[in-house]
């Protein structure tokens, strides 16, 4: 299989590596913590390079790409630790192309394309875990329209968003709605996170909401994959600059007048933490190339890449800290961030546990050996 990239993608990788290195320094993106964890002038900065229209059909504005171009996005704003919420983007964009009726879609996606709108996932329930198919939001039709009311907690920038896709019961089944946040009856409660970027809990009282589709757990279903396919692109990203921040460590720092780098035991250990990045590459990889599968084929897969790239988070992450000592955890020193951003990603659309148990649950006569 030919895994080289195309001349197109390899320019859009660095297009988005020439803006993180120059627009998003980690001087910049500690401002941003320091201001809340979100930034709409940055937002704007990647709208303006295309990438929020990426997924969007070039007949409602956007660039009309798929899984391998969101890839290479998310691995180079993973290089910067970026905490505007892009994978998002894309997962309303796919959904809202994917399942809603023409006149939503004609109505949000261009202004998804341009950047005019964030609309982010608000799926999480505190009874839910990582199910789905749980869900105590309730959705009612009022006359024409629809109306939610329920609950929803760690809203990516959910008090700065333009609008959710939030999925709520009716009758017993779930369905996926779009619901404005600036609606009546619509309360965000905005908070600072791990890794400096910020969330909310959402509150909908009798909220105004516009019918995605009624088929709202197959709708779900697919807009985690596209959201773990991008959180395993992006950790790929910090795991490169983990990496790479740990080897300039230990050719620098000495101790009994030599460099770390010397000692055998400990360049043992950074092979061990490459390994564990190319298996993470391979499957981040994996992930990508199966989002446009069926959707049993491809629910499998994303169980496998998530556990893979969670267990490839926590042993490099771990290794980075032990291996730098004392400074590896200190807020000064960028290592402590990359850290923190690879331990919220795994937690990210399920933690490695949950993904081990729908492996499990997935395997079939092959036992989970690619058939």
């Amino acid at each position: 299989m030919d895994f080289d990239f195309s001349d197109d993608q390899e320019q859009l990788r660095d297009a988005v590596r020439r803006w993180v290195d120059k627009g998003y320094t980690f001087e910049r993106r500690q401002a941003i913590v320091k201001s809340g964890g979100f930034d709409r002038a940055a937002y704007g900065e990647l709208a303006e390079l295309g990438l929020a229209g990426l997924y969007v059909a070039e007949e409602h504005g956007g660039m009309g790409m798929g899984p391998v171009e969101s890839m290479v996005v998310m691995e180079e704003l993973g290089r910067g630790m970026v905490l505007e919420p892009l994978a998002h983007t894309f997962i309303a964009s796919g959904v809202v192309g994917a399942y809603a009726p023409q006149e939503l879609q004609a109505a949000w996606l261009p202004k998804i394309a341009g950047g005019e709108a964030l609309v982010v996932l608000a799926q999480q329930e505190r009874k839910a875990r990582y199910r789905l198919d749980v869900c105590e939001t309730q959705a009612t039709q009022s006359g024409s329209g629809w109306a939610i009311t329920g609950a929803k907690s760690i809203v990516p920038a959910g008090d700065q968003a333009d609008a959710f896709l939030v999925p709520a019961s009716v009758n017993g089944k779930i369905a996926l709605f779009l619901v404005e946040r600036t609606t009546s009856g619509v309360q965000a409660r905005g908070y600072g996170t791990q890794d400096g970027s910020r969330a909310a809990e959402v509150t909908f009282k009798s909220a105004a909401a516009s019918l995605i589709t009624a088929d709202g757990l197959t709708a779900l279903e697919h807009a985690i994959d596209i959201g773990i396919a991008a959180t395993c692109a992006e950790a790929v990203g910090v795991l490169d600059k983990t990496m790479a921040v740990t080897v300039e460590y230990m050719n620098t720092r000495k101790q009994f007048g030599v460099t770390l780098a010397t000692f055998q035991a400990l360049r043992h250990r950074v092979a061990d933490m490459k390994m564990q990045l190319e298996l993470a590459r391979s499957m981040s990889y994996y992930a990508s190339l199966k989002l446009n599968a069926p959707a049993d084929d491809r629910r499998r897969a994303m169980a496998r890449a998530k556990y893979q790239l969670g267990a490839s988070m926590r042993f490099i992450g771990q290794q980075s800290v032990q291996l730098h000592g004392g400074i590896g955890v200190t807020d000064e020193y960028i290592g402590s961030h990359y850290f923190k951003k690879l331990t919220q990603l795994e937690l990210s659309f399920g933690d490695t546990l949950h993904h081990l148990g729908e492996v499990s649950e997935r395997m079939q006569d092959t036992a989970g050996v690619f058939a």
